[in-house]
């Protein structure tokens, strides 16, 4: 600290392990997450206020860059890389001689980033949220998840069988029993050439055919092979992204996958996880929903529990727009995506048709992420004039979401910036590009980041308050995985009911919103029957 010298002593963890499990011992450093790990698995417990550089300058700015060596550069003035040639000579170990420096410059650039988080209000987020939360997913981390490799066997034969059925059907259909149907460049010459189903289609520059999923989509209702095309690629990446690369992720020691957690690479605030990314295995499809039956619970008696945020973004939406219509659906539980379309459709909420609802879904989130009369045609399948006007009918029906946008746009215009309802900031710099392309992306992040950077505040504050209560209260249950508005937790069945309740609670009472927060709770024996 302050004007203090800073002394650098090298040795094993078993000789600082005073220092370190030294709770009134305050900690500099960078991903402390990571190395709390590691000196667990040593047997050494990481104590005291933790200053994470990275994790602080996160907060300040979370698309720059987080890296020691750059931020010693820029607050210090200090280039670490830029090594004396009487410092070390060729027989000395230059790494350590970098850590050594690293070490000596870390407290300094946590005291100087502090200043900066100051002024930018941000320094609760990290003393209440951020640092705590790191703890929380350090012991996650840990813990680990069970998958159960025979369930990934069964699913992976199941998904070969299928693609083995889609390719055949393809050839079929294209009457060419030789095609290979993961050529884009074959595919794009039956399509096109061979059956003609886009007669304005154009060649690339280099003379291929365009075969991407958009280009596709616009044509599928053309003929049954574009969406066995489609079948097959969804098929096949499901395959080679998501289910053959699990088994290689479990622990030969616990028999468990311990995902990474990266709480510093979002620009909205949200988690990601890494080896493997379990937040973007694709669940929201039927197929990818069968994923889930391979998370289990531990044990004869095992079971999992699911709590999931309901429609939370949309809620958040209600709550920062005050719109009264969809305030007053969330308060008196109604389906609100049948009220939207009651109201955009100027009908009674028993006569809505299930394809308004549909209509009125996608209208519901496409609004929140700036969608276009382009990107709502392409998503319902219809032409683009239907959807701008269904785009008018919202706003007509919920002015306050309208004056909500523009308001949120005029704020980010004049700071540069877009705060959540807990003061998280999302920088935007291109909201006043002349580049119309920038600029509308620029626009569509403005409006989406205070929404879903709150749910993402939500989420972690009750992740940080479940983990206390279920410490405090004595469970054996452990939270095990955090994927988007759902928490995941393995333990025994006896635990279950009184567990749900516990967590319910928490999570519904993280924020007083102008609508309630409503979590749904289920277990079973696996993921998918807990969901």
């Amino acid at each position: 600290s302050k004007g203090e010298e800073v002394i650098v002593a090298s040795g094993s963890e078993e000789e600082f392990r005073s220092i370190l499990e030294d709770s009134s011992i305050e900690k500099s450093g960078a991903d402390l997450k990571k190395l709390r790990s590691l000196l667990r698995y040593a047997g050494v417990e990481l104590r005291g206020k933790m200053l994470d550089v990275e994790l602080m300058h996160y907060l300040l700015d979370p698309e720059k860059s987080h890296k020691t060596a750059i931020l010693t550069k820029s607050y210090l003035g200090i280039d670490l890389e830029d090594i004396p040639s009487d410092g070390a000579s060729l027989f000395e170990d230059t790494g350590a001689l970098l850590r050594e420096r690293e070490a000596s410059a870390l407290p300094a650039l946590a005291e100087a980033i502090a200043e900066d988080m100051e002024k930018a209000s941000v320094v609760d987020l990290y003393d209440k949220m951020e640092q705590p939360l790191s703890i929380v997913l350090s012991d996650m981390e840990y813990t680990g998840v069970k998958v159960d490799p025979g369930q990934i066997r069964s699913f992976a034969e199941g998904l070969r069988k299928e693609m083995t059925e889609h390719e055949a059907t393809v050839r079929e259909l294209a009457g060419e029993p030789e095609l290979n149907v993961s050529s884009p460049k074959q595919i794009g010459e039956v399509l096109f050439e061979k059956m003609q189903l886009d007669p304005r289609a154009k060649k690339s520059a280099k003379g291929s055919w365009s075969t991407d999923e958009t280009t596709l989509r616009e044509i599928e209702w053309k003929s049954p092979i574009v969406g066995e095309i489609l079948e097959y690629r969804a098929t096949k990446k499901l395959l080679s992204t998501y289910i053959e690369p699990l088994p290689g992720y479990i622990s030969p020691v616990t028999g468990r996958i311990h995902t990474t957690f990266n709480q510093t690479l979002t620009s909205t605030g949200r988690l990601s996880s890494s080896n493997p990314n379990l937040q973007n295995i694709p669940i929201r499809t039927e197929r990818g929903k069968e994923i889930r039956k391979a998370f289990v619970g531990t044990g004869a008696d095992g079971v999992i529990t699911s709590a999931d945020y309901s429609q939370i973004e949309l809620r958040i939406m209600a709550h920062l727009s005050g719109d009264e219509h969809l305030t007053a659906a969330f308060r008196d539980g109604l389906d609100v995506h049948k009220a939207t379309a009651a109201k955009i459709y100027g009908i009674g909420i028993e006569d809505v048709t299930d394809d308004q609802r549909r209509v009125a879904k996608t209208a519901n989130f496409g609004i929140m992420y700036g969608i276009s009369a382009f990107g709502l045609a392409q998503r319902l399948g219809i032409p683009r004039n239907q959807a701008k006007s269904i785009i008018d009918d919202y706003f007509a029906a919920f002015p306050s979401i309208k004056s909500f946008i523009s308001k949120t746009l005029e704020d980010a215009r004049a700071n540069g910036y877009t705060e959540t309802v807990f003061g998280r900031r999302r920088y935007i710099p291109d909201i006043n590009a002349k580049n119309a392309t920038v600029r509308s992306l620029a626009e569509r992040n403005a409006v989406n980041a205070p929404i879903q950077g709150t749910a993402a505040d939500i989420i972690k504050i009750a992740m940080i308050r479940v983990a206390e209560r279920l410490r405090k209260d004595g469970f054996r249950s452990k939270m095990v995985l955090q994927i988007h508005d759902e928490l995941l937790f393995d333990g025994p069945e006896s635990e279950a009911e009184a567990l749900g309740k516990a967590v319910r609670e928490e999570m519904e009472n993280v924020v007083k919103l102008n609508v309630p927060l409503t979590v749904e709770c289920n277990y079973g024996k696996n993921w998918l029957e807990a969901h």
